[in-house]
């Protein structure tokens, strides 16, 4: 494949003092993206994008991709080098996540690793989970029988054979079942195994946290401002190129709200309601897994907070 172009604690290993990188984590409309520019800036440092739905070219108006002109000439990597319908997991992602930064340090530049992608960052802290990677024919194969008979039923057969997967999330129920389909194990079996280190490295982490009234404010707001720019045009091309209707940027926040008010089942108001509700609803997820999983050595309410550099140039050296 080829690519466009997380603290200092328990996790990082102790042989790793030369490899440094800084992880700035937020939910979205949170500003990390700004900040890790900032920070670039100032260090001379280079970009990792750490976002599920940025890996993805298609509609980088949504996923607010940085813009050209934001990335200010700062060198960006990881962003919009996927086609709609290509499958790109944890693994994958912390395995080009690795590549990049090998070679960011060989280059003596610092990487910063910025995103809301909480299981990318866990990943390259903690390591890779032992659950394998789902073989094409058997998702293929579970995919069939949800077409067949329909999720619910299918959700409910699963629990029958795996009654210790107490997930809801459909996503989670498919991938807990081709897991136990490939391996003839559980899903919950496989999580209790031991991880796999990915990335010899220190690092420093930061969580962006606004205020939640700011922050829902700025969601509500950025959606709007996408509606009044290509957002619309960008669903468009993205749906004349048919990809699949599970594919992962099909469920980016506003596909679904722009694809229904193009066939004229919702109107614009409608759609720009509910993709800001979405919105602040995966918002406050972020903030909820951050707060309880992303070990920070750095809590920040906005990106001007001057001890943020001074920070980061002091784990540096």
């Amino acid at each position: 494949m080829t690519y466009s172009c997380e603290n200092d604690n328990a996790c990082c290993s102790a042989n790793s003092s030369e490899n440094k990188a800084i992880l700035v984590a937020g939910a979205t409309a949170s500003g990390k993206s700004g900040l890790a520019l900032e920070i670039a800036e100032k260090i001379g440092g280079v970009i990792v994008n750490a976002d599920s739905m940025q890996v993805y070219a298609d509609v980088p108006t949504l996923t607010a991709r940085p813009t050209q002109a934001e990335m200010n000439g700062i060198e960006h990597c990881l962003y919009g080098f996927l086609p709609p319908d290509a499958a790109f997991s944890t693994v994958k992602w912390v395995q080009a996540a690795r590549t990049e930064l090998e070679r960011i340090w060989k280059s003596g530049k610092t990487p910063i690793v910025v995103g809301g992608t909480g299981l990318y960052f866990q990943t390259l802290t903690d390591g890779i989970s032992p659950v394998p990677e789902t073989a094409p024919e058997i998702r293929a194969k579970i995919r069939g029988e949800i077409e067949k008979i329909g999720f619910e039923k299918f959700a409910a057969d699963f629990r029958e054979k795996d009654p210790t997967f107490t997930f809801t999330d459909p996503q989670r129920i498919v991938r807990a079942a081709e897991v136990l389909e490939q391996t003839g194990e559980s899903i919950t079996v496989w999580q209790k195994k031991p991880y796999q280190k990915q990335v010899d490295a220190r690092f420093w982490s930061i969580f962006l946290n606004p205020g939640r009234a700011e922050l829902y404010s700025r969601c509500n707001d950025r959606f709007l401002t996408m509606m009044n720019g290509t957002a619309i045009a960008e669903v468009e091309a993205l749906l004349a190129k048919r990809p699949p209707r599970d594919s992962l940027i099909m469920k980016a926040i506003g596909v679904a709200e722009i694809a229904a008010m193009l066939k004229g089942e919702i109107s614009r108001a409608q759609a720009v309601e509910h993709a800001q509700q979405m919105t602040r609803n995966y918002a406050k997820r972020q903030i909820t897994w951050f707060s309880r999983r992303f070990h920070a050595d750095f809590v920040a309410i906005n990106r001007k907070t001057d001890d943020i550099l001074t920070n980061a140039l002091h784990f540096l050296g």
